[in-house]
């Protein structure tokens, strides 16, 4: 049988070509994979669409003077540099697939992992759904959970940062 790696790359193969459907049996295993490009396309353009129509209303209230405003310091070269240095050194989760991010294995289930948890290079971190498959999304790397970078039941792209990782 092949490793979910193995099948990831698969996935990762099919998506970057002209390949629309794919079967693989072997030992009395079988492994079919379809790809509808068009059907997704419409999804993410009808999704956009439904976003663009109904916009949120502003609400302005007044409101009495507030004290003054703490400000902000200005963006030094020092303050980028240091902010840069510290995302350089965490680690991304990306999407092998377009599909459907969920942090759990059902609604009723408890997130796979938090800001904060401590991950190995096996621990399950999210599911990925494409085509009614779900995809198990493994960390890769040993270390703690910086930030989740998508929200639960939202649309993510092939390549798409859904975590970043402090690694140990």
């Amino acid at each position: 049988m092949l490793k979910v790696q193995e099948i990831r790359e698969i996935i990762k193969l099919i998506d970057q070509s002209d390949i629309e459907e794919f079967v693989y049996e072997h030992d009395g295993s079988k492994i079919e994979l379809k790809k509808r490009v068009q059907a997704v396309v419409q999804e993410q353009v009808r999704y956009v669409t439904e976003q663009i129509q109904s916009p949120q209303p502003v609400v302005r209230q007044e409101t009495a003077p507030e004290a003054p405003a703490v400000e902000k310091a200005p963006a030094t070269p020092e303050n980028t540099s240091a902010q840069a240095a510290e995302k350089s050194n965490l680690h991304k989760i990306v999407s092998p697939m377009v599909g459907t991010f969920y942090q759990a294995s059902s609604p009723d289930s408890d997130p796979y992992v938090k800001v904060g948890s401590e991950v190995t290079s096996d621990s399950i971190v999210c599911i990925v759904e494409a085509m009614k498959l779900f995809n198990e999304i493994e960390a890769e790397v040993e270390g703690k959970i910086a930030e989740i970078l998508v929200k639960d039941g939202e649309l993510v792209e092939y390549g798409q940062p859904l975590f970043l990782v402090e690694p140990k």
